[in-house]
């Protein structure tokens, strides 16, 4: 009630910002008249102006209000299309890193040019971020004259592909779009792209070796389209690079044929709000039995224990044509908000391969995570962030506290007149189904078009079926014919038009009224159920009523739909049973529609802390990940080799002193030397005395200081390469094994809690001494491979290659011989002086001679590391 009184004095948060805003709007206006004057040279030759400017110290802020009326002013000209006034508020919104709330049909894609050329024009690279490869082609070839006409560039990155936006016929402002290579696309002053390869685009530039170019500038600006989607939807599933393990696949099949056997609340207790499975004595019993063992909790069963639980959750909550589809003999996910298939993706952690076994297809092998990031983690990394969608207030708080992202409610080109009626309550799902194709056709009957929202591919065909047996003429839009996606979308505000899709028609699509549909009251959503998320749900209703249409929406909710059966029917289910409700009878009420809103909150809210707890260990991991990462790229730049060299030998020397003498009460002299000579190939010796330890220590820093002099040397001109190729090599197998050991670590860190142990503070504290660990081996084998490795001269090892060559070549063996021959014959030439037998060998290995380098005397062949 205060919230009303204030709002009625004071306005709402959304009329504040918009009343702020009003003065730049005003100047921008007052600018127009003389941009409108500039000849198209002129026009373009400010975007130079601006540059200058922001060279000269001034900032985006100082150039905003022009650099909007040019940008307005090359769309006018373009496309014909002119800016409005709350789509420059929109701009301005995106511009000042916040999320820019607009309702459908209000022309987000064009209010991001304006945002977009005034951060590409720095030159340091202002991204666009959709959710698939579609979209990100057709905004940025739609788009692209405004930029090309100011002399901005434009590149587009797709799955496997990328591209570059130029002229076609400059004169008549068509354009074309040519390939190119990947680091040319995103060098682009504006690019294109959806948030995975974006996110997949950092992975793989954090694994190249020093002599592939990196893809990705340094992320400067960024404008998410559909931003809840991508940063909260999609930000439960982390992006993961992988490779094959050599573990084989033949258990599944084995584990499950034992679990299909299995009944829930009779072998295993299943916890749908969580999504979990648990075993009950009598399951456990029963596989024992079938696995002829004593104990499936013994250590040793570790890994059998984790595919039973897989194999159970596969089939008791994942759902075929819900959950994922099969097609072609593949099981492909099902992206639960928007309903389109993901094709490509795969359930960690052996999910998936549980999957193929209940659905008897191929089971692929597993993979270990070579490399992986969350989105939330991801997009963080951008100097400003900023984003646009038609549904974020619900979320604002979690946008505020992961990402620092402010939402601001921009207004409406023209008023929304769509009616969104109550909820309609039924009690079960078929007097529901029957109540919603008795409306679809009547609607039908008055020539209304009718858009029919489902929450999955199952009930689409559900709905379908119904309205086959009553003959009415749909068109069905899911995952499995998402191919006619923009066929069917274009004719879905068609007079009498009926179509049942699941949530892929909620987004990036404007569903444009027939003649003679407006007068019919526009487009009729109907919603078969209501979603988890309150956001899907007005996602749907938004197909509705955009930019002044008309149009009207009704959700129909059952008590066995699943929303209401987990998360809290009890209420309603005690009104309904209070009215004495016959079969058939429904509930249409303002309070009841509140009751279901409450149950999205708590689902919602549930959800927002699974992301978080995802979050919360992906943060330890990112810390990890950011050193690693900054690591690789100052080796593989080679801005600082010398540096990290030095700082790589410090540290290796540092732990060692921390071994053998300050982690000891007695100094371990001996095992210390010994372990000099195996790293450095460096014979020292120690002073008895302690208070002499910092003494020798400067000593042996300048015996060390002198041997990397003498390897510079002996590689000539490549040892900064061969740094770099062995420093990257030891670090990504190393960074490899250690993403392994995460995985392990964070399944298991789950069971401290019965411990009375925060798995958290367990999973952080474990995660720490892993990567000190990690850390330390990796500057050890640098170090030993840096002092022990041996060069070899490329002329030589192409003369061993053909040596070799000829040896095993049938009809050269005399040539062979003969060469050989006169090879004992000549001299043994040495850069060193003649060094007995026994002796130890000259280049530091601490072997003996004739063990060593010797052996080249005796006629057999050295053991040789090539870099």
């Amino acid at each position: 009630m205060l919230k009303n009184v204030a709002r009625k004095i004071f306005g709402s948060y959304a009329d504040r910002y918009t009343k702020k805003l009003l003065p730049m709007v005003q100047e921008i206006n007052s600018l127009e008249e003389n941009i409108k004057k500039l000849s198209n040279e002129e026009l373009k030759a400010k975007t130079d102006e601006f540059r200058k400017a922001l060279e000269n110290g001034k900032t985006e802020d100082d150039i905003l209000t022009e650099a909007f009326a040019v940008a307005r002013e090359s769309s006018v000209r373009t496309m014909g299309m002119r800016h409005y006034d709350v789509q420059m508020m929109g701009a301005y919104a995106l511009h000042k890193g916040k999320i820019a709330e607009m309702k459908t049909g209000e022309g987000k894609t064009l209010v991001a040019t304006l945002a977009m050329y005034l951060n590409g024009i720095s030159g340091k690279g202002a991204h666009l971020v959709t959710v698939n490869d579609y979209l990100a082609r057709r905004d940025a070839q739609w788009m692209a004259p405004v930029y090309l006409f100011l002399g901005l560039t434009v590149g587009i990155i797709q799955h496997m592909a990328s591209f570059r936006v130029e002229w076609d016929n400059e004169e008549e402002l068509t354009t074309k779009i040519v390939e190119c290579d990947r680091d040319e696309a995103y060098a682009a002053d504006i690019t294109y792209g959806t948030n995975n390869e974006f996110g997949f685009d950092y992975l793989r530039d954090n694994m190249k070796s020093p002599n592939e170019p990196l893809a990705q500038r340094p992320l400067h600006y960024a404008i998410v389209d559909e931003v809840d989607s991508i940063l909260i939807d999609e930000a439960r599933t982390p992006l993961i690079i992988s490779g094959p393990t050599e573990s084989g696949t033949d258990h599944y099949y084995e584990v499950n044929s034992i679990v299909k056997d299995l009944e829930p609340h009779k072998h295993y207790k299943l916890d749908e709000k969580n999504k979990s499975a648990q075993l009950i004595d009598e399951g456990i019993n029963a596989i024992e039995a079938a696995m002829k063992i004593d104990n499936l909790f013994d250590i040793k069963y570790v890994d059998m224990l984790h595919h039973f639980n897989n194999s159970i959750k596969a089939h008791a909550l994942y759902k075929k044509d819900v959950d994922y589809v099969v097609k072609d003999g593949e099981v492909i996910i099902v992206d639960e908000f928007t309903g389109r298939l993901q094709p490509g993706r795969r359930y960690a952690d052996g999910m998936h391969q549980a999957l193929e076994a209940k659905e008897g297809v191929k089971i692929e092998s597993e993979n270990q995570t070579l490399a992986s990031i969350t989105f939330q983690n991801y997009f963080r990394m951008y100097e400003k962030l900023s984003g646009m969608t038609g549904t974020a207030l619900t979320e604002a708080h979690e946008f505020l506290s992961i990402y620092n992202l402010e939402v601001a409610v921009i207004p409406t080109h023209m008023k929304m007149i769509r009616k969104d009626n109550p909820d309609v309550i039924f009690r079960t799902v078929t007097e529901k189904l029957n109540a919603i194709a008795d409306e679809i056709e009547e609607m039908h009957k008055e020539g209304r078009p009718v858009l029919v929202g489902t929450s999955s591919i199952e009930k689409t065909e559900i709905i379908s079926s119904l309205l086959n047996k009553r003959k009415i003429k749909h068109e069905v839009l899911n995952a499995k014919n998402h191919e006619r996606e923009a066929e069917i979308i274009k004719d879905a505000g068609e007079k009498g038009a009926v179509t049942i899709a699941t949530n892929m028609a909620g987004r990036g699509t404007d569903i444009k009224l027939g003649e003679g549909v407006k007068e019919l009251g526009g487009l009729h959503i109907l919603g078969t159920d209501r979603h988890e998320s309150r956001r899907i749900d007005n996602q749907l209703r938004g197909r509705a009523g955009r930019q002044g249409d008309p149009g009207s929406s009704r959700f129909y909710v059952s008590l066995e739909d699943d929303l209401m059966r987990i998360f809290g029917s009890e209420k309603i289910s005690s009104i309904m049973e209070k009215l004495g409700m016959k079969e058939g009878e429904s509930i249409e009420h303002p309070i009841i529609s509140k009751s279901i809103e409450g149950a999205q909150k708590k689902v919602e809210g549930f959800h927002f802390e699974i992301r978080k707890h995802l979050l919360d260990y992906d943060n330890v991991m990112n810390q990890q990940r950011n050193v690693i990462y900054s690591l690789r790229k100052d080796i593989i730049t080679g801005e600082a080799t010398d540096a990290i060299i030095t700082e790589t030998i410090d540290n290796v020397l540092n732990n060692m002193v921390e071994v053998y003498v300050n982690a000891t009460d007695k100094p371990d002299f001996d095992e210390f030397e010994k372990d000099i000579e195996e790293t450095f190939g460096i014979s020292f010796r120690f002073s008895e005395d302690r208070k002499e330890m910092q003494r020798d220590l400067n000593q042996l820093d300048k015996l060390i200081e002198d041997r990397v002099e003498e390897r510079r040397d002996q590689f000539g001109g490549y040892f900064e390469e061969v740094i770099r190729f062995l420093y990257i090599n030891i670090l990504d197998n190393r960074w490899k094994e250690n993403l392994l050991q995460m995985d392990y670590l964070r399944d298991s860190v789950g069971l401290r809690g019965y411990g009375q142990k925060d798995p958290l503070n367990e999973y952080k504290r474990e995660a720490f001494n892993l990567f000190v660990e990690m850390m330390n081996k990796i500057n050890y084998e640098v170090v030993k491979f840096l002092f022990h490795v041996q060069v070899q001269a490329e002329s030589d090892v192409q003369a061993a290659q053909q040596r070799e060559k000829l040896q095993t070549t049938e009809e050269h063996k005399d040539i062979f011989a003969e060469e050989k021959k006169e090879q004992k014959k000549k001299p043994i030439t040495r850069d060193y002086p003649k060094v007995g037998r026994n002796d130890p060998c000259p280049c530091g290995s601490g072997k003996k001679y004739k063990k060593c380098h010797g052996q080249a005397e005796d006629g057999n062949d050295t053991e040789e590391t090539n870099a």
